[in-house]
């Protein structure tokens, strides 16, 4: 399989998304947070599928569910939940109630991107954003910051860049999940800056980092979430195909 074939990079992206076990288990998010991630992962394409379970999953439930996913076709397209979704809840079932259901679209990111903006635009190595953390330091997260989960200098994972406004954080791109292969970013513009552009010219100043120049580079969003869609269409992202995450 090509390093280059859908099936080999959604493989690279799940091996960032998660810490497993040797035994291939999904053990936590890979995110400094850790939180504990969903308790199962189908991920497809046109050449096929592949299945990652949490390590809390029972033996028994784990062949059922590998069986039934087995015999699944390529799943590559988000909008439609794949065929073998009622199974894999029946069996999830069996041991704890399902909670949540979500269907996402991962993408391929270039390395390198360009994008024309207006705004200034910082990187967390640079002096400027070293002074930037510096006095977040010292006078604290605005309320906007702090209302979107950058409440503190640690909020900021690294490598990330921001766009400034009137020398305020509009937008930011930050290591959602970062690994020695491959990283995924995450993009947040913050309320009274949307619409401008900004989330397409952090996501691209993101992928241009020398700190992760060698690495793949992903970019993934919820189906629901029709405006990350819309950056990643502005820049001309390839989709790689499907993910449904089951907890």
């Amino acid at each position: 399989m090509s390093e280059d074939s859908g099936l080999a990079l959604l493989a690279v992206d799940l091996d960032v998304l998660f810490v497993t076990s040797p035994s291939g288990r999904i053990v936590r998010v890979n995110s400094p947070d850790g939180e504990a991630g969903p308790r199962l992962v189908l991920a497809g394409c046109c050449s096929g599928n592949l299945l990652r379970l949490r390590g809390d999953v029972g033996d028994a439930a784990a062949r059922d569910i590998a069986a039934l996913v087995a015999d699944e076709p390529p799943w590559r397209d988000a909008a439609e939940a794949p065929p073998c979704l009622p199974g894999l809840i029946r069996l999830l079932s069996r041991e704890a109630r399902v909670t949540h259901v979500s269907r996402g679209i991962p993408y391929v990111l270039p390395n390198g991107l360009h994008w024309e903006t207006p705004a200034t635009t910082i990187a967390g190595d640079e002096a400027e954003g070293r002074d930037l953390l510096g006095r977040l330091a010292r006078e604290g997260a605005s309320t906007a910051l702090a209302e979107a989960g950058f409440r503190s200098v640690a909020d900021f994972w690294a490598p990330w860049c921001a766009a400034l406004q009137g020398g305020e954080i509009a937008a930011i791109a930050f290591a959602a999940r970062l690994g020695p292969r491959a990283a995924e970013v995450g993009v947040y513009t913050l309320s009274g800056f949307r619409g401008r552009g900004l989330a397409a010219a952090v996501t691209a100043r993101w992928s241009s980092l020398a700190a992760l120049a060698g690495r793949r580079l992903f970019y993934s969003t919820q189906i629901t979430n029709r405006a990350s869609q819309r950056v990643a269409g502005r820049l001309g992202l390839r989709t790689l195909g499907a993910t449904l995450a089951v907890t």
